[in-house]
């Protein structure tokens, strides 16, 4: 009798791995192994069992999948809000980065800004919502505002300015950092004014920059079109200014930095 049963239930397994296979679906195999076991000494009914099952399924897929997103983002390292040192930056309110992270501004098309000097963190949250971004199933493109010209720039000497726009504009959420460290030529600003008129209550973007709006003029050079782009850019945004010391300077001795102690 107990022959019988375990060879009913191996047939069954058997069958369970055809079926998972056949479905593309490599967890439910091992996964329904491990469940049924557990529903038999829980006495779990058939739906819990298959929901149980199905959940393994989709959790490994959601890992897999966003592990990809995150590389095809191109962030320089990937961060986290765990790995923020709130204690060390106290300008922010964890409280909103943390609504922030539940990625609403995602679903309604809104932006996301970091103003502050350098070493205050907006590099660092921005990745990290990007990664939470990507991790949750958003498609996500990282880049440093230079880079982003440069992109553009390319595109337009091929004559796929408005492609390239348009291709941008079914990701999700775009991360522009550095706006600030290196001056746009006219050219270059336009580009850059495209790339965010083109996103304006379709797509969300995260900027970051070490200068405020009102220094804006001394990137772009043309005050007027620094009012078109800032209007679109915080129209439906966050705007989030970081203040204090630079982490990355935080274990620096003052003789290292020149600091006069007297």
């Amino acid at each position: 009798m107990a022959t019988k049963k375990t060879t009913g239930m191996a047939s069954s397994a058997s069958e369970v791995a055809f079926y998972a296979r056949a479905l593309k679906a490599p967890r439910i195999g091992p996964a329904a192994e491990s469940m049924a076991v557990r529903a038999r000494e829980q006495g779990w009914d058939y739906q819990q069992f298959l929901a149980a099952v199905l959940a393994e399924e989709v959790t490994a897929r959601e890992s897999h999948g966003g592990a990809a997103r995150v590389k095809a983002a191109r962030f320089p390292q990937v961060k986290t809000l765990d790995d923020f040192d709130f204690a060390f930056q106290r300008s922010i309110d964890r409280t909103v980065i943390s609504h922030l992270a539940q990625l609403d501004f995602l679903r309604e098309a809104k932006n996301v800004v970091f103003l502050g000097p350098p070493g205050t963190g907006k590099t660092h949250l921005s990745i990290a919502l990007g990664v939470q971004a990507a991790r949750r199933g958003h498609r996500v493109a990282f880049a440093t505002a230079h880079q982003w010209v440069q992109r553009l720039t390319a595109a337009q000497r091929t004559g796929t300015l408005d492609q390239e726009l348009e291709r941008l504009g079914r990701i999700p959420l775009l991360i522009i950092d550095e706006v600030g460290y290196i001056p746009f030529d006219p050219d270059a600003a336009a580009l850059l004014f495209a790339l965010i008129s083109s996103r304006y209550e379709r797509a969300s973007m995260i900027v970051s920059s070490n200068k405020t709006f009102s220094a804006w003029t001394e990137i772009f050079g043309d005050a007027v079109a620094v009012a078109a782009l800032v209007d679109r850019l915080v129209h439906h945004a966050e705007v989030l200014v970081l203040r204090g010391d630079s982490y990355r300077l935080k274990d620096k001795s003052k003789d290292v930095l020149g600091t006069d102690t007297s």
